[in-house]
């Protein structure tokens, strides 16, 4: 492990934050003498961000508590362009609308891990719109383009990617690196940034804007990247079967926000552990050290810390609460996620699959019947045997408890 001398890189270097940067020694020495204004870009594509940017967001976390100043960048400008970063086509273009709908969306999620204000190391919020709007093409190009070779953009990660896949990159998206560059350029201007942070995906895009700041301002500018999001299988993190795990609270219950954390591979919890919770690194290793059964009470904790940080404390003690109940005593719970259907539809006769549909326990009927197959699917704990409707005779308590397996269970309501 290298021997940092500024607490901002030592922390992010025994968290498993680092992969590359572009001079590390003289950002440690930067760090360690004065406050470093860093940023990160997040592009407005949903209305929610996902686990995948929370690796990020941790990052400008880390920054302030170490003493620094960190700007989330929201990309209102560049989303109309489309970052192709690790795509084979061309994103969906969004309209301004949709844009500024989604960036109002995702805003609230950084207030639970930055705190904003007016002091020398408060969080800054700043939208590219302000800038990239406003320039004028010609302008641009004579001002810019001539700082960037074609020869060096076709080298990068994600052109090369679609020129290897023979799949067509609009002009539009091969601009989009340029775009970002000035981002970084605006960001010095304004706020005396000098450090870029990202996704190791984004790296080609991180040193064109450390270039243009050194051509265009004289100034030594930093970059510095995180490895990607995988599993120990290989797996991007943040996704499964139904879709990305999302931050916003309106778009993924805590509960099963808890029980995304609870079911990561056991090879992974040491390392999400000291990426995703505030613990010390002595209980990183504590808990990292159990073995056998027993490491299931790391997930747990895991699961506890990481939802507490976007749910608050009592909706994650909450969800292991139901968690326990419904998988220690087998106990149906308000905890958990809900749905709900008329009560005429119970009495006409729900059809099960529908219903399984309906709770996002499957993706599909064809999924649904695979799992009737396999004695997978249960209602109010009590395994199917073969499909048949659900009737108000199954309602407890007014509810029915849908279930596949051990781990994923939804109360139906009536309304």
């Amino acid at each position: 492990m290298p021997n940092y001398k500024s607490e901002f890189l030592r922390v992010l270097d025994e968290r498993g934050f680092i992969h590359q940067g572009t001079d590390l020694a003289a950002l440690d020495a930067l760090a360690a003498r004065e406050i470093v204004t860093g940023y990160i870009g997040f592009d407005a594509t949903a209305r929610s961000l996902h686990i995948g940017s929370l690796i990020q967001i941790m990052m400008l976390y880390w920054l302030q508590q170490t003493g620094h100043r960190p700007i989330a960048l929201m990309g209102g400008g560049t989303t109309k362009v489309g970052d192709p970063s690790g795509k084979d086509a061309q994103r969906t273009l969004l309209s301004d609308a949709e844009i500024r709908a989604n960036l109002d969306s995702i805003k609230g999620v950084f207030a639970k891990f930055l705190h904003f204000g007016s002091g020398a190391r408060d969080a800054i919020m700043a939208d590219n719109d302000e800038w990239l709007a406003k320039l004028g093409y010609v302008e641009f190009l004579r001002d810019y383009g001539t700082l960037f070779t074609i020869n060096r953009m076709l080298t990068f990660d994600s052109v090369k990617l679609r020129l290897e896949r023979e799949s067509p990159m609009t002009f539009l998206e091969f601009n989009y690196m340029l775009m970002q560059a000035y981002d970084f350029h605006a960001l010095y201007r304004r706020y005396g940034c000098r450090l870029q942070m990202g996704g190791s995906d984004q790296w080609g895009n991180i040193v064109n804007g450390v270039e243009l700041c050194r051509r265009k301002d004289g100034v030594e500018a930093f970059g510095l990247t995180t490895p990607l999001l995988t599993t120990a299988s290989g797996r991007k993190m943040g996704k499964t079967e139904h879709g990305a795990v999302w931050l916003n609270a309106d778009l993924c219950s805590a509960y099963d926000y808890w029980q995304y954390w609870r079911n990561v591979e056991d090879a992974d919890v040491a390392t999400l552990l000291a990426r995703f919770t505030r613990l010390p690194m002595s209980e990183v290793a504590r808990l990292a050290a159990l073995g056998g059964a027993e490491i299931n009470e790391a997930k747990k904790v895991l699961a506890t810390e990481a939802t507490a940080w976007i749910h608050g404390s009592e909706a994650a003690a909450a969800a292991a609460e139901t968690a326990r109940r419904t998988f220690d005593e087998g106990a149906a719970d308000a905890g958990l996620p809900q749905f709900e259907v008329p009560r005429t539809t119970l009495a006409q006769g729900y059809p099960l699959f529908e219903a399984f549909l309906a709770a996002k326990l499957v993706s599909s009927k064809g999924e649904a019947r695979r799992h009737l197959a396999a004695q997978a699917l249960k209602v109010n704990n009590v395994v199917l045997q073969v499909e048949r409707p659900l009737t108000l005779a199954d309602l407890c308590d007014e509810a029915i408890k849908l279930s596949v397996g051990k781990k994923k269970h939804v109360l139906l309501r009536v309304q």
